[in-house]
């Protein structure tokens, strides 16, 4: 396969989590869309952003903001009040059901959509942070044993018989050791005297 220099086309999607008072996070996404070899005034086809405020006793979203810096008909920021229907939705149960029916298709804007889909993973995974961070802060253990129930099913390491389960029974804690987690052989070799590898 062969490459031109300039790529066809690149899209970046970002998300950044911030705590707010220790009761809600505000996450933050941005979708961008850029044809590289397009000469001016064309290279960015759409940059548009999503904020959304959550509050982590019940993962509910009490804020929304949509914006569009960039887009390619005069119309389409007309849209962006719609995604004020997120506020009430639970991220942790039915999320995407619910961004199905509110915002796809006819009933949004795709880029905007493609925001909703990506923030939902993402602000589980800044509120797993955040309970991490206040735990280290109060100098309590990092992993809560509650987390774990957060990421059951959501991959093949998370599964019922999945490793991620096996190496915490073998004294894994998760936010110690290194990154990746060693295999679980390593686990199953020195976790039976309580000594997991560093």
């Amino acid at each position: 396969m062969t490459r031109a220099e300039l790529p066809l086309h690149r899209r970046t999607i970002t998300v950044t989590a911030h705590e707010e008072g220790g009761e809600e996070i505000v996450v933050e996404a941005e979708l961008c869309d850029e044809r590289p070899w397009e000469a001016s005034p064309g290279g960015v086809v759409h940059r548009m952003s999503l904020a959304v405020r959550v509050r982590l006793a019940d993962m509910v979203i009490t804020g929304a903001d949509a914006h569009m810096r960039e887009f390619p008909h005069a119309e389409c920021p007309l849209i962006t009040p719609a995604f004020d229907g997120l506020v009430g939705l639970s991220v942790a149960a039915g999320y995407n059901r619910a961004i199905q029916e509110r915002f796809r298709g006819v009933s949004g804007c795709t880029h905007l959509y493609e925001l909703t889909r990506a923030l939902g993973p993402a602000t589980v995974q800044a509120a797993i942070s955040a309970g991490a961070r206040h735990r280290a802060a109060n100098g309590e253990p990092v992993h809560n044993p509650r987390a774990t129930a957060g990421v059951m099913n959501s991959c093949h390491i998370w599964a019922p018989d999945g490793v991620g389960l096996r190496k915490l029974d073998r004294g894994w804690r998760p936010g110690t050791g290194p990154r990746p987690v060693p295999p679980l052989e390593t686990f199953e070799r020195h976790g039976a005297q309580g000594v997991w590898p560093s």
